[in-house]
């Protein structure tokens, strides 16, 4: 990466990225935790940057705490009360929220209310016990709440479309929602950390968030 390349990125974050994530900008394509503040953990013992991540891992995010990490061609951050179990192009999200952006291939969301699909994505959830809340920011997925036939496939190139996603049985499973809690230039930062940029109709979008 480019030293103008990196002062562009670190400009658009701003003061809402906090500088133990922009320092991370230095480590395009490790592995691992790249940015951990306050309690983070994997299998239950503390993690700090350079903690391997690894299919079968749970990692856990406490109060007003905060990582970033990549694991093969993903990478994520994940926020403040957090829980999630990585497996083989699989992720499920036990509670909080997490940003994720991916490689080529097709990976799985889950949560207690949903099973999302997505290929070529960047994407945001946050779990309830009740609802999820899905921003596909750019990418495919195929949305299906637990306990309903009910299907959705869609693209989008820029937050198009979030989504709240039910688990209840009711008629309106998936309805409409606003944009939350999720930057682009948080979205930029994850895919430094894997050696790439989104795509371009996400980097030449008029709106950012």
């Amino acid at each position: 990466m480019t030293p103008s390349r990196r002062r562009a990125l670190l400009a658009l974050g701003g003061v809402g990225l906090h500088s133990a994530l922009r320092s991370a900008l230095a480590q395009v394509q490790a592995q691992g935790v790249r940015a951990a503040r306050g309690e983070v953990s994997i299998n239950g013992r503390p993690a700090a940057p350079g903690t391997p991540v690894r299919a079968g891992d749970t990692i856990e995010v406490g109060k007003n705490a905060l990582a970033t990490f990549v694991v093969g061609q993903g990478a994520f951050l994940m926020r403040s009360d957090s829980r999630a179990e990585f497996s083989v192009a699989a992720i499920r999200l036990v509670t909080g929220a997490l940003l994720s952006v991916f490689g080529r291939g097709e990976h799985r969301l889950t949560t207690s209310t949903a099973t999302i699909g997505v290929r070529g994505t960047g994407a945001y959830m946050e779990a309830e016990p009740w609802r999820t809340y899905f921003c596909l920011c750019y990418g495919a997925a195929e949305v299906a709440p637990e306990g309903s036939p009910l299907r959705e496939s869609y693209s989008t190139t820029h937050h198009d479309s979030p989504r709240y996603i039910y688990g209840d049985g009711r008629r309106q499973a998936i309805t409409s929602a606003n944009v939350s809690n999720h930057t682009d230039a948080e979205l930029i930062l994850l895919e430094s950390l894997a050696g790439r940029t989104p795509p371009p109709t996400f980097m030449d979008s008029p709106f950012k968030y």
